[in-house]
């Protein structure tokens, strides 16, 4: 008899096992919710490797990429490298995420910056406070400082 073939009987014996020595013996613990959590981590955080590979690409009006970019067009673009759809400008895409609290913010989660319920521009959290995103015009793609409280996170789904 196998190892793996005695983890049932091993855990019976004792009565519990610690998560280590379950996953040790090739266990696998399924908790309601967490997958969906740990996709829309990993997207978030390919989505954000592509952003910041992008640093010094200039900022073009309607460009989604490679050379160029606005700011919807480096969200669309960076969560499209990351296997994720969204639609293209920053209103539809905070329409099409899951609302986050500032609290509940983690890198990879979009940043909507808004003037009372109108939403103009995004870029995508990097944590401590700062986004990459595609400024304005005469600017690059660049990690900076979020300069505002005016802002909401949605996390792409």
């Amino acid at each position: 008899m196998t190892v793996l073939n005695r983890v049932p009987s091993l855990l019976t014996r004792a009565g519990t096992a610690s998560v280590l020595t379950f996953a040790a013996f090739g266990g696998g613990i399924v908790v309601p919710g967490l997958a969906a959590e740990a996709q829309a981590a990993t997207a978030g955080s390919k989505a954000l490797k592509v952003a910041a590979s992008k640093k010094g690409t200039p900022y073009r009006y309607g460009a989604t990429g490679p050379h160029a970019f606005d700011c919807s067009g480096l969200t669309l673009y960076s969560f499209r490298k990351a296997g994720k759809a969204l639609p293209r400008t920053a209103a539809q895409q905070y329409n099409r995420t899951t609302r986050v609290s500032t609290a509940k913010r983690r890198p990879g989660d979009l940043v909507f910056f808004h003037s009372g319920s109108r939403v103009y521009h995004v870029g995508i959290y990097a944590g401590s406070g700062k986004l990459w995103h595609a400024p304005k015009s005469g600017d690059v793609v660049r990690l900076q400082r979020i300069w505002t409280r005016s802002v909401w996170y949605g996390r792409v789904r």
